[in-house]
């Protein structure tokens, strides 16, 4: 049985404050987001979203600071500093908060599991405690390019930290992650943004990865594709009932977030125009399969020693 805890209200994330690094046009030919001379979308959508968390660093009173994006976003970048926030960077906002507020609040080993774009540089710009392994499920080919520019320019993940990348196009995730050392036995909370989720199979192989690797109690959070919804039921009005039957079809509570609510809670006002994701929170409602194995074992053992204990008085 699952006892279901409260959502705590999100503290302010805590940032190191290294140099804002910007990128140079000779060494970043790579950025035009094209393979062989053919447009790579994945890579357009990447930059699109290290542009908005470089433009969001520069506004007056920026939500966070991400002194990396600048090394990963094409040279002639336009700089648009609107007066509000874009829901992007708010939701970018939401999840390091609550990160950084899980993560925190546990004690000895804690694995963060990041599906992104290949691009996210949460594992170098966040302050992780202590013991703390960063799993970044992505795209490899863009994964291996921003992570050679990241390393250009100095960026390290905090001390007594651990950093893994497990490849998007590996034939099992769920095997590659417990290779690089995943502990189903241990906590760890799961982030989703930026990661292209084009299908409903995509998104129900997410959640199975998830429900079976993760404990009890475990939090899944970050933003889907409301089109993806839409195109399921049809109907824009009962998107949060799908996304509701579909999470707690794989065993896990969620709760659909208002951008309007985590502007407010900021004390921000949310840009005005349609955004195509949704913002949520699920919480992890079965056993990984870890804990079940550990179980399984222990009532084996126990009935192990009951028929010998019986053998004997007979």
């Amino acid at each position: 049985m699952c006892f279901l805890g409260v959502l705590h209200s999100l503290p302010t994330a805590i940032f190191r404050p290294p140099a804002i690094y910007a990128s140079n046009t000779r060494k970043y030919d790579w950025l035009r987001a094209n393979i062989n001379g053919e447009t790579d979308p994945l890579l357009e959508t990447a930059m699109k979203a290290a542009s908005l968390r470089f433009q969001e660093t520069h506004r007056p009173e920026p939500l966070f600071v991400d002194p990396y994006a600048g090394c990963l976003i094409d040279p002639t970048v336009q700089m648009d500093l609107k007066k509000y926030p874009h829901h992007y960077c708010l939701a970018t906002k939401f999840i390091d908060d609550k990160l950084l507020h899980t993560v925190n609040n546990i004690d000895g080993l804690k694995q963060v599991v990041l599906f992104t774009d290949g691009m996210d540089t949460r594992p170098y710009r966040l302050n992780w405690p202590t013991s703390s392994i960063i799993f970044d499920i992505s795209p490899e080919r863009i994964f291996k390019k921003s992570d050679e520019r990241l390393k250009g320019v100095g960026a390290k993940i905090p001390r007594n930290c651990m950093f893994l990348h497990v490849p998007l196009e590996s034939s099992n995730i769920q095997q590659n992650l417990q290779a690089k050392g995943f502990n189903g036995n241990e906590p760890s909370i799961w982030a989703i943004q930026g990661l292209s989720i084009m299908t409903l199979a995509s998104l129900e192989e997410i959640l199975f990865i998830v429900s079976s690797l993760a404990m009890n109690g475990c939090l899944l959070l970050g933003e889907l594709p409301a089109l993806l919804a839409e195109t399921e039921i049809g109907r824009k009005s009962s998107t949060e009932k799908w996304i509701d039957k579909l999470f707690m079809t794989n065993c896990f509570r969620v709760d659909v977030i208002s951008y309007d609510e985590v502007a407010s809670s900021l004390g921000k006002e949310l840009a005005t125009g349609d955004y195509k994701n949704i913002l949520f929170v699920a919480e992890q409602l079965r056993f990984s399969d870890d804990q079940m194995e550990t179980w399984r074992r222990e009532f084996q053992r126990i009935e192990e020693e009951g028929d010998e204990e019986g053998f004997e008085e007979l």
